[in-house]
């Protein structure tokens, strides 16, 4: 599309998380330290909180990349599970051949012993303690965590020695997650969690920064112009999106199509509001929504694989 023309390698504003383009905003890096911190400090439940859209899987993937050297790290980003098939999950993760624990039932179906599981997952976390590797077990989308399975996390964090846990869990999710974790029958869990931090939008004093660090990520080479978005340009997205990295990354990438359909390197505050037109969502303009497309010229089709 549009690669060529912005001097791009990649696509800047992508909606799929990817590490390489974490911006470490005040919220986020607020975050970032907090988990850290505490889990170098050996603690054993962390939670982060954020809004839809607000970068809490790449803040979490930022976060596995940064302890990939020091720690044994764990990622399951869908935990709407059972407790067995969670703890199966889990055991995948960390490489741990479960052939072990596969029984025969009376019917010939073959299940897997939770008991036998459990006992394959502390030899897992006993043998990386010996080597002095912590285990770091990251849950994204922590809010669809069903019920029971919650308590089968919190007894998960009675694996430890004298010394020190076995395994550190830290759990991603929206607001949801508080309301869940305030539920009387699992109130043992939320005593657990003793670090916290919530992940909030970004000030509009970044927005800027924040395009210009992705084109920069993105660009083909030094000489790429990063400078694309107008200041006019900025403060309405800003607006209009209150911050929001998602909905930012969704008006970027369609203000980069616009620009480009009109063969100029700048983009202006009236491409962003045809943009935020074509953007569900928003709502803070008046009209019925439109689709960009109508906007672009007969020759960005005839180029549109460029």
């Amino acid at each position: 599309m549009y690669l060529n023309h912005f001097s791009l390698q990649e696509f800047p504003f992508s909606i799929t998380p990817d590490s390489d383009f974490f911006y470490p905003h005040d919220s986020a890096q607020a975050a970032l330290n907090t988990l850290l911190v505490a889990l170098r400090s050996g603690e054993g439940f962390l939670k982060i909180v954020g809004e839809v859209g607000c970068g809490k899987t790449v803040l979490c993937r930022q976060l596995l990349k940064t302890l990939h050297d020091e720690c044994v790290t764990a990622y399951i980003p869908n935990p709407d599970m059972g407790p067995d098939d969670l703890l199966m999950a889990l055991l995948d993760e960390l490489g741990v051949d479960t052939a072990a624990a596969h029984l025969i039932a009376p019917n010939g179906q073959t299940r897997q012993s939770r008991r036998m599981l459990m006992i394959l997952l502390e030899k897992c976390l006993f043998h990386h303690a010996q080597q002095g590797r912590r285990v770091v077990v990251c849950i994204d989308e922590a809010q669809a965590i069903p019920l029971a399975s919650i308590e089968s996390l919190r007894l998960l964090s009675n694996l430890e020695t004298e010394k020190q846990k076995l395994l550190q869990l830290v759990l991603l999710g929206q607001p949801e997650l508080d309301a869940k974790l305030a539920r009387p029958e699992i109130r043992q869990l939320l005593q657990r969690i003793t670090f916290s931090e919530y992940l909030g939008p970004m000030h509009a004093s970044h927005v800027g920064l924040y395009l210009q660090h992705r084109l920069a990520v993105a660009a083909a080479s030094e000489s790429t112009d990063i400078e694309v978005f107008q200041t006019s340009a900025t403060e309405l997205m800003a607006a209009l999106t209150h911050g929001v990295p998602r909905l930012l990354n969704v008006l970027a990438h369609k203000c980069l199509m616009l620009a480009y359909g009109e063969n100029t390197h700048r983009v202006t505050a009236a491409h962003v509001r045809l943009a935020a037109a074509d953007t569900p969502g928003l709502g803070q303009l008046s009209g019925r929504p439109t689709s960009i497309f109508r906007a672009l010229p007969a020759w960005f089709w005839r180029k549109r694989t460029t």
